[in-house]
């Protein structure tokens, strides 16, 4: 009598059959690009900082601050996309009302930041003191949207928090300029924005995962 024996497959076959493909590098980090994005605007503006000061004067140096400025500005947008998509503030018609609006007033402080840049703005002027309100009022927002990330929780680990203490950059550093002086008002400035918004870049680039993830 001859007995037959039905093999079974090996386990590396069965594995590569049901096993999916590891998933790309955007995939899990969904927001690499835009982390990159403000880290890189982040330490753009602090180096125009060091090398012109907050309120140059030379139409060379308002040009370097306009360029380096207006880098971090283009990656508060690409922090704030990352906001909207993952709900870091909340998911409600007043949690969206409040990101259109500081979106908005991002995209006006950038217009500021171009006309300061090549020299057409004159603050003695309504019109033009009012766009230029838009860059302080944005840094606001932003903190007032760090203290929502923390309490909202959506976010976790450092990045539920250190938004917080990234987006204190102008409650800090402009009491730091009355106090102390330009001098100092100059180092605390960059030094926070390359320990805040530099930071707060990666974390948004390597540990943020969307609202559906």
């Amino acid at each position: 009598m001859t007995i037959e024996r039905t093999l079974s497959p090996a386990r590396s076959d069965l594995d590569a059959a049901t096993t999916p493909p590891s998933a790309p590098a955007t995939r899990r980090r969904p927001f690499l690009w835009h982390g990159c994005g403000l880290t890189a605007g982040a330490v753009a503006w602090a180096v125009g900082i060091v090398a012109v000061g907050l309120n140059p004067e030379t139409p060379a140096a308002l040009a370097v601050s306009a360029l380096s400025s207006g880098a971090f500005q283009l990656g508060l947008l690409c922090l704030l996309r990352v906001l909207w998509r993952t709900r870091a503030i909340g998911s409600g018609r007043v949690a969206r009302t409040f990101l259109r609006i500081e979106t908005v007033l991002v995209l006006f402080a950038i217009g500021s930041t171009t006309a300061d840049g090549i020299g057409v703005s004159d603050l003695g002027q309504f019109g033009w003191a009012l766009l230029d309100a838009t860059w302080p009022l944005s840094m606001l927002g932003m903190f007032a949207i760090g203290v929502r990330i923390a309490i909202a929780g959506r976010w976790h680990g450092f990045a539920r928090f250190w938004p917080m203490v990234a987006e204190s950059w102008a409650v800090v550093t402009i009491p730091a300029m009355a106090v102390f002086g330009p001098t100092v008002g100059t180092v605390v400035a960059a030094t926070h924005l390359v320990v805040g918004y530099a930071v707060l870049g990666q974390l948004v680039a390597h540990r943020v995962v969307s609202a559906q993830e």
